[in-house]
């Protein structure tokens, strides 16, 4: 069967990483890009000529009305992610949204009640869970390589967008962009966070903007603790604020060892693990580095052929929403902040081992 595909929100995030992903699933058979929409013109008659679609919807309600149409990507700036996902599953479609899946957890709520209801699937960004190499870790955690987890240290960042005003209005900032990364990975491992508290901020007042000067009305900084319970802590640096680094994204810490993993957690280049029974640093070459963050809507269109869950749960994106608005208010009020919310644990395919061959690293002792 091959499903067809419509967008709301034709933007960057659209047309390269997306695009590159469709055009892929389109040459397997298995999707057919049929409908976008986008407010600006420009876009639309971009998206219209490059791919052949039809871009003449006046609203996004008009492209949800289409009758033969499967999935629905949501891509628009974040304020509107909550609202047109939910729209769209009420109106029969499966969806998925990028992150996050909304800026307020009452439009969160709402959307995870439309999921529970809808004969459609909702996936949510980031989908960085996916990725072979995440599943490889997340593997040996719950297998107990390392031990209890007792400690984690993670951080995304870069110097910012140039090409989009929303990023720095209300409803974007780094946090909801860049943070989310992070703090989705970490409670893949942890679990449920308890309590959270940080510190966010404005650190650049202006940016500039497809060259012009505007003020920054969002975060561009924060440094965020979780509380897992237990005496299990996490810390996440992230920012428009980091220029380059050379550190591992994740850092996981354990009774018996640590994982590491390398590059970005929506980039990975492998993972490191020191074992102390064995006494040395074993690196795990990075086995899949085509795989594309994108990678939600493979797995989005593959549970819809095999009717089965997605791994990635819409719960544990608005767990996430929740601890990022929690995290603003902790800096806003100076205190720690409670967390409610729970999300069901990632299962994955048994099948899906790891395959990479380990190598002894020099620096060890």
């Amino acid at each position: 069967m091959t499903l067809t595909i419509g967008v709301l929100g034709l933007g960057s995030v659209f047309s390269g990483p997306y695009a590159s992903l469709i055009t892929k699933l389109e040459q397997e058979g298995r999707v057919r890009l049929t409908a976008g929409y986008d407010p600006d013109p420009a876009k639309r008659s971009t998206a219209a000529e490059r791919f052949g679609i039809n871009t003449s919807y006046g609203a996004p309600e008009e492209l949800l009305a289409v009758d033969d149409l499967d999935i629905v990507l949501v891509l628009t700036s974040m304020n509107q992610h909550g609202s047109l996902a939910r729209a769209a599953l009420e109106a029969g479609k499966h969806v998925l949204v990028e992150k996050p899946m909304s800026t307020s957890l009452e439009e969160a709520r709402a959307l995870l009640d439309a999921a529970a209801e809808a004969p459609g699937l909702l996936v949510c960004a980031p989908h960085i869970v996916l990725s072979p190499t995440y599943q490889e870790m997340h593997r040996r955690v719950r297998a107990g390589e390392i031990g209890d987890l007792h400690l984690a240290r993670a951080r995304y960042g870069w110097s910012g967008p140039w090409w989009g005003r929303w990023f720095y209005e209300s409803g974007g900032g780094a946090l909801f962009d860049l943070g989310v990364y992070n703090l989705t990975s970490l409670c893949g491992f942890f679990g449920p966070v308890r309590r959270v508290t940080a510190m966010v901020g404005t650190a650049v007042p202006k940016r500039e903007v497809n060259g012009e000067l505007v003020p920054a009305r969002a975060d561009d900084n924060a440094h965020i603790v979780l509380d897992f319970g237990q005496a299990r802590f996490a810390s996440i640096a992230t920012g428009f604020t980091m220029q380059q680094y050379r550190s591992p994204a994740i850092e996981l810490y354990g009774a018996t060892g640590v994982l590491q993993l390398l590059g970005d957690d929506w980039a990975p280049n492998g993972f490191e693990q020191w074992s102390n029974p064995r006494g040395s640093w074993e690196l795990i070459p990075e086995r899949a580095p085509h795989w594309p963050w994108t990678d939600g809507l493979r797995h989005l269109v593959d549970s819809i052929d095999s009717g089965t869950p997605t791994i990635t749960r819409p719960e544990h994106a608005y767990h996430a929403l929740e601890v990022m608005l929690a995290a603003k208010q902790s800096s806003t009020e100076g205190r720690v902040v409670d967390i409610t919310s729970p999300f069901p644990d990632l299962e994955y395919n048994p099948a899906a081992t790891d395959d990479g061959r380990p190598t002894h690293d020099p620096r060890s002792s």
